[in-house]
């Protein structure tokens, strides 16, 4: 990336635009969830602490790796209930996933001290990280309070909660699977069964722009983006 700025608006006004720029990382999800709905054995080879260790250790390489050509600022957050998504529930009798629960709780709790240990170990080093576990839970439990109708059950799928992948999902011949498609997106806060609806991400994104301190910290990202 940074060579192909150099040559589209040269050396300087690259390394400058790249040491602004806020680089925002969303990862975890799928190294969690994935390997629970695909019956994979991937989590009897490791203990719980050494697959978060294993997962936190690749995204912190990656940010080592980002800083090393002039990356300064960072934006995270961490991850979200994952074992009470529709996915979840609907292979789990209705009922959320502890093992994935927490595994998540362990992966919120690890990611403040990596992050604290990458600030006093690179130069410059300042980072964001916002607490969508708690955000998103607290939307999902209480969905009316913040102008939603359904918490629990996604827009567009099949199955319990609509939590089975087969939302515009294609067979092998084309043909479209069956799923049902809710009215009104914005009634809901999850669209499919792992991602959120566009009014949904739309809160979490103004909780990460300007958000205070017992949401987003030890910056929010307007406050990221406003660092020289």
């Amino acid at each position: 990336m940074k060579t192909l700025l150099k040559k589209e608006i040269g050396e300087a006004e690259a390394k400058t635009l790249v040491s602004r720029a806020v680089y925002m990382t969303s990862i975890g999800g799928n190294d969690y969830a994935a390997p629970y709905t695909a019956n994979s054995s991937l989590f009897q080879s490791y203990s719980p602490e050494e697959y978060v260790d294993m997962v936190i250790g690749n995204l912190t390489t990656v940010i080592k790796g980002i800083h090393k050509e002039g990356g300064r600022k960072f934006a995270f957050v961490n991850l979200a209930p994952l074992g009470c998504f529709p996915l979840l529930k609907a292979i789990n009798a209705g009922e959320c996933v502890d093992k994935i629960t927490a595994l998540v709780k362990l992966h919120n709790k690890a990611l403040p001290h990596v992050l604290q240990e990458l600030e006093s170990q690179l130069k410059g080093f300042k980072y964001s990280i916002t607490d969508f576990y708690s955000i998103v839970s607290e939307i999902m439990n209480n969905p009316i309070k913040y102008g939603f109708k359904e918490g629990e059950t996604a827009c567009c799928g099949s199955g319990p909660y609509r939590g089975i992948r087969t939302c515009g999902v294609t067979g092998v011949n084309g043909s479209v699977q069956g799923y049902e498609l809710c009215e009104n997106p914005s009634d809901y806060v999850t669209f499919d069964s792992s991602h959120p609806t566009e009014r949904a991400n739309l809160l979490y994104a103004k909780a990460m722009w300007n958000g205070n301190q017992g949401v987003t910290g030890p910056y929010n990202v307007k406050a990221l983006v406003e660092q020289k």
